[in-house]
């Protein structure tokens, strides 16, 4: 199993390739992405149909093994989505995901289902920014706040130095949840009050923000900093206690890092400060990246959960453990 065909379900797209395992990359050409509706109006059978469209398009004899990076919330075990009252994926609430696309996907005996952050991270940590490192954190901006915490290659999901789940979108700033102060939302949100723009529905995206700011606008720069200096605050505490090496940073606001990356360290160093000065040293030490590989970190990293726990299921007769792989003991869904 060198060649791993994956999906990558997001908010506005669906992505099917082939990752080359050994070379740590897609295979050269395998990469399809298509649009998807994840709004109210899309049925659960039109999204199915939509991945498994995009899946075929990849796939080739003999790929019987498929990972599937998919956002929260979601029961990874059972492929089962659990989409309410989140505004996307709506009809996929309650609908065994898993069973919908095998029953799409002829060629597939066991799909893996995995958080998309963690996806992302397990990339970068495979071949990115985040290699040879022993912890980091990993964060996506986009719509929303995504985050995974590694040790060793191994999300870490629960225990007092990480968020509940290992989820940045579970803390609160100043008594909101995270992605009602960091978002893209909530970007547009800022800008609007500073500007005093009758809401958000008259105010520039993130990327036209991002520009005025770098004109010197006053009303973007001030949602810009104020945006990501809260999240650097946010996120300051636990990486205080997990202490990574490294923060890496991607998903589609990251290509603001000119902008992003100055605020973030500001409020990392500011709510370090805060919590004393074990956790400003410990934030001081860790390294703050933008993402190696941006677009291919998601796929990357499903290939290598589907690669490690297939090992793990299907173990060689002689070679290294593999207890310490990032999907030890995960289950795949599987064709009955």
């Amino acid at each position: 199993m060198t060649r791993v065909p994956v999906l990558e379900i997001g908010g506005t797209h669906v992505t099917a390739a082939v990752v080359d395992t050994a070379a740590g990359r897609p295979v050269a050409g395998s990469v399809v992405r298509r649009p998807v509706a994840a709004g109210a109006g899309a049925g659960a059978a039109e999204l199915l149909d939509s991945f498994a469209e995009a899946a075929g398009d990849v796939a080739e004899p003999g790929m019987a093994h498929w990972g599937v990076a998919v956002p929260g919330p979601f029961d990874y075990a059972s492929g089962v989505g659990r989409f309410r009252g989140i505004g996307k994926f709506e009809s996929l609430d309650g609908v065994d995901v898993g069973a919908g696309l095998l029953a799409r996907m002829p060629y597939a005996e066991t799909i893996g289902f995995l958080n998309d952050a963690d996806a992302f991270a397990l990339g970068e940590h495979h071949s990115g920014a985040a290699a040879q490192h022993g912890r980091s954190v990993c964060v996506t901006l986009g719509t929303g706040v995504g985050s995974s915490f590694l040790r060793d290659g191994r999300p870490v999901t629960e225990g007092p130095d990480v968020p509940p789940d290992g989820r940045a979108h579970h803390i609160t700033v100043d008594g909101l949840p995270l992605e009602e102060v960091v978002s893209r939302k909530a970007v547009r949100a800022r800008y609007a009050r500073s500007a005093g723009l009758d809401g958000t529905a008259t105010a520039p995206d993130v990327r036209a923000i991002a520009e005025l700011a770098r004109a010197a606008d006053p009303h973007a720069v001030a949602a810009i900093d104020g945006c990501f200096t809260a999240l650097g605050r946010a996120l300051a505490p636990w990486c205080a206690a997990f202490r990574p090496d490294v923060m890496v940073v991607g998903g589609s606001m990251a290509a603001s890092w000119d902008l992003i990356g100055p605020a973030l360290r500001t409020g990392l160093t500011a709510g370090a400060g805060a919590e004393g000065p074990r956790a400003a040293a410990a934030v001081a030490t860790m390294a703050l990246r933008t993402a190696r590989r941006p677009d291919d970190a998601p796929l990357i990293g499903a290939a290598q959960w589907v690669l490690t726990h297939h090992e793990r299921s299907h173990p060689p007769a002689q070679g290294p453990s593999l207890a310490g792989s990032p999907a030890a003991g995960a289950p795949h869904v599987a064709r009955p």
